[in-house]
């Protein structure tokens, strides 16, 4: 096989380097098809070797944890996609032999004989080997129609196609498997990236599923005219107002004995005259940009360091704008007060329209609703926010959008 493999790795090395351009179309779509057939029958091979490495015990002998733990270090997967791998080699293997031979054929992608797989293993418990083969039939039929989350969707009725008789009971146990099948596959890894940032990948489970798109959904609509983030920065920043939700709460559980909290480092003067940067007590870096809008948030702990570094204040957790306060301001403000927007009293955050690092008060006077993206626009951006004469906030925008740079008001909390 070593030697077969290495004969189809020339051949396919050959292809890498060689121009597209000049095919006709006909040939170009022939050449796509030719390309992902491969791909398929060499990812049958590949789940046999890997069957072989998971059943000799490969792995342990090798001083790694397990199959997919050791997959992880030799071919650069993860560890949820190795299991992934481990698994279908397990069900091709020991399941209907019909399946792996179609992926072997080129027939069906890996994906789809996942879904053919976890179907045929449902209708096997409700039917005999005949009806078994014949649902194969069936799926990889609509293979080549369908893509895996069709197949999937058309696999549950299958019965319907090959045993009606016994469909209804099975439609149930499909339902079953289904629900087995996605707690098991549930999973979220957050990956800490090099310049601070975090990669979140998962799969939700879909109760999980549908409690995420209630509270998300609401916060990714544009909060006006002239929002011009992409609907994945919307995403973003929702993901954020819910979790600074959640912080404001106050009813999450404790951390290492302290009180679910963001702590932020950095010098007096580095605040006061925005010089230099702030730090997590995850040891990353905020800008002063940063530092000082988180700092209008309930939740930060504040640990303000002398010129030595000396410890100079932690401040006691609290929220900088709270109880009674935070009701008048809801009930004067209605929501964020930005022109146009229509995020709720609960989505906003208390800003402090002169700074607390400047001098400014926590005081009805001094503080405004906002929503998360508006709060930071007003941090990275020209506009100013200021109390009118009947004490509601006027928002002034930048000479560039207005020459005249006339107040504006949201006037979708307040119709009068």
């Amino acid at each position: 096989m070593v030697e077969e493999l290495a004969l189809a790795d020339d051949a396919i090395a050959a292809c890498v380097d060689a121009a597209a351009w000049p095919l006709p179309e006909h040939d170009l779509i022939a050449a796509l098809d030719a390309a992902h057939r491969l791909q398929q029958r060499l990812a049958a091979v590949t789940l046999t070797l890997i069957r072989e490495v998971d059943g000799r015990g490969t792995a342990r002998t090798q001083e790694a944890s397990c199959t997919a733990v050791w997959l992880r270090e030799r071919l650069r997967l993860t560890v949820p996609a190795a299991r992934r791998l481990i698994d279908l080699a397990t069900a091709l293997d020991t399941g209907n032999p019909g399946i792996r031979q179609a992926l072997a054929d080129g027939a069906i992608s890996q994906d789809q004989a996942r879904v053919i797989t976890d179907t045929v293993d449902t209708v096997s418990r409700s039917a005999d080997a005949e009806t078994a083969d014949k649902a194969v039939g069936v799926l990889v039929g609509w293979a080549a129609q369908f893509d895996p989350t069709h197949l999937r969707k058309l696999g549950t009725r299958i019965l319907d196609h090959v045993a009606p008789d016994i469909a209804d009971a099975a439609a149930q146990a499909a339902l079953d498997a289904e629900a087995r099948r996605v707690t098991r596959d549930r999973h979220l890894t957050l990956s800490e990236q090099t310049d601070g940032r975090l990669r979140l990948t998962g799969t939700l489970d879909t109760e999980t599923a549908g409690l995420l798109r209630a509270a998300i959904d609401p916060l990714t609509a544009p909060s006006g005219p002239d929002d011009t983030r992409s609907p994945g920065q919307r995403r973003h920043d929702a993901l954020a107002d819910i979790c600074r939700l959640a912080l404001r709460t106050g009813e999450l559980p404790d951390s290492g004995g302290d009180s679910a909290q963001i702590v932020i480092t950095t010098t007096y003067d580095a605040l006061t005259r925005q010089l230099s940067s702030g730090a997590l007590d995850t040891g990353l870096s905020l800008t002063p940009e940063a530092v000082r809008r988180l700092a209008c948030d309930a939740t930060i702990l504040p640990a303000v360091l002398g010129g030595t570094g000396q410890i100079l204040d932690v401040g006691r957790q609290r929220r900088l704008i709270t109880g009674p306060l935070r009701r008048a301001l809801v009930l004067r403000d209605r929501g964020c007060a930005f022109p146009g927007c229509d995020r709720p009293p609960r989505w906003c955050h208390a800003h402090h329209i002169h700074h607390w690092a400047d001098g400014g008060t926590t005081s009805l006077s001094n503080a405004v609703l906002l929503c998360g993206h508006h709060h930071r626009h007003l941090h990275h951006s020209d506009w100013t926010v200021q109390l009118g004469s009947d004490g509601h906030p006027e928002f002034i925008p930048p000479a560039w959008l207005d020459p005249e740079q006339l107040p504006r008001r949201n006037h979708y909390h307040r119709r009068t």
